[in-house]
Formats: C-alpha cells, sequence, structure tokens
C-alpha cells in the first residue's frame, strides 16, 4: 500500500517479483492461442515489459557479479549524456517529417496546411514530450543548457543540431519512426500518448500496466 498523486491517495501495489509470472501467463495463453479478444493488449504488454526485464536483468546480473553497481549511479548519466551530446553545433538537416506535424495537427484538432510553416508555439512544449524526454535520461535538461538563446529566449538552433552524429542523432531518427508509426495508429492525442507511453516511455515514468482486471479464472483456462 501507498500514496499516490498530489492529493495522497492510496494504492495497493504487488510485489516486483510478481510481474513477470503474470506476464509469462498471459504469453502462454498467446501462445496457445486461448485468449480472449479483449485480452490481446494485454498480452503486448506483457511481451513489452518482458523484453525489457530480459534487457535490465542481464545489465543487473552482470553488475552484481563485478561490484559495478555501487559505482554506476555516480558516472552513470554522465557517460549517457557525453554519448548524447554534441560538444559543437552540428550542420543543420531536415529531421522532422512532414507526416509528424501532419498527424499532430490531425490529433490535436487542427487544420494542417501544406502552404504554411507555422505552427502553434505550443508544439515545441509537445515535442519535447514526444521526443526529448524519451530519447535518454537526462538529455532535455542537458540541451536546454547547451543550446544558446537569443535576447527573447529563443533558441538560435535546433535541439537536433546538439545531438552526437554517431548516437544521438541516429537514436533521434529511430524515435522519430516510432513516434509517426504510433501517430497514424492513434485516434486522438490521448490515444496516442497512451500507445506512446507503451512503446516509448519518458525516463523516469512509470509505466502503467493494464493488469489490475486480472483473475486467474477469467476464462483462458490456467
Amino acid at each position: 500500500m501507498y500514496k499516490v498523486g498530489g492529493g495522497g491517495g492510496v494504492a495497493y501495489g504487488m510485489r516486483g517479483e510478481l510481474y513477470p509470472m503474470i506476464c509469462d501467463v498471459f504469453l502462454k495463453a498467446r501462445d496457445a492461442r486461448r485468449l480472449l479478444p479483449s485480452q490481446e493488449n494485454i498480452a503486448v504488454s506483457a511481451d513489452i515489459l518482458m523484453r525489457a526485464l530480459a534487457h535490465t536483468g542481464i545489465i543487473a546480473l552482470i553488475d552484481e557479479a563485478t561490484g559495478y553497481q555501487k559505482k554506476r549511479p555516480a558516472d552513470a548519466l554522465a557517460k549517457i549524456l557525453e554519448a548524447f551530446i554534441a560538444k559543437e553545433l552540428q550542420p543543420y538537416l531536415p529531421t522532422f517529417p512532414p507526416e509528424y506535424y501532419e498527424h499532430l495537427f490531425r490529433l490535436r484538432g487542427l487544420d494542417y496546411r501544406v502552404d504554411s510553416v507555422q505552427r502553434p508555439q505550443y508544439f515545441g512544449w509537445l515535442t519535447n514530450d514526444i521526443v526529448y524526454k524519451r530519447l535518454a535520461p537526462g538529455v532535455l535538461a542537458e540541451l536546454k543548457k547547451v543550446v544558446r538563446r537569443n535576447d527573447a529566449g529563443r533558441p538560435t538552433h535546433k535541439y537536433f543540431q546538439r545531438l552526437t552524429s554517431n548516437l544521438g542523432y541516429p537514436k533521434l531518427r529511430e524515435h522519430l519512426g516510432k513516434v509517426v508509426a504510433t501517430m497514424a495508429l492513434s485516434e486522438n492525442y490521448l490515444k496516442f500518448l497512451t500507445n506512446l507511453d507503451r512503446v516509448a516511455p519518458r525516463y523516469g515514468q512509470t509505466l502503467e500496466l493494464p493488469f489490475p482486471d486480472f483473475q486467474p479464472d477469467n476464462g483462458i483456462g490456467i
């Protein structure tokens, strides 16, 4: 039991080791073709979580064996930022595909004009949330530090011009591919954020899992 939100509401959690067990139940049921149609989205979330656990689990085992887990918190973030943030301004390259803005206009209920490059000013805030907060830990905060601004406080160049060419920029392009695909499959902005949180959550965000309605005797026979 723990408190959530600013209002101090009470929620009930589960022991961490139970999540892989629950995921395994749904994945076995999916492989046996015994899931109900309403449970297929749960299996997708379970698959995503199990893949993430496999990756982080291997890292944790190696760190435990080598003793690196004691040192990692002190320098891990600095190494990530060094790999993602370029020391010098990079040349401008067209980066955000037109589909990104077409879908963003649609999801926000706005008319998209092909003959205009003007966009609502708050789209910059949305892009920070959709893109830069999800690239790697601390990247957005570091970009805000290193990007120069004019007298009006506006950036003099694009954030992506301060990403490294060998890692940061390729990761951005890869992430934009996921974003546009998720946009295309979403009916509205709220649904888009829900879907994006599953495939590319913000760093530091706890992924909400669709498990509260899980019951062992719900008809899947296991």
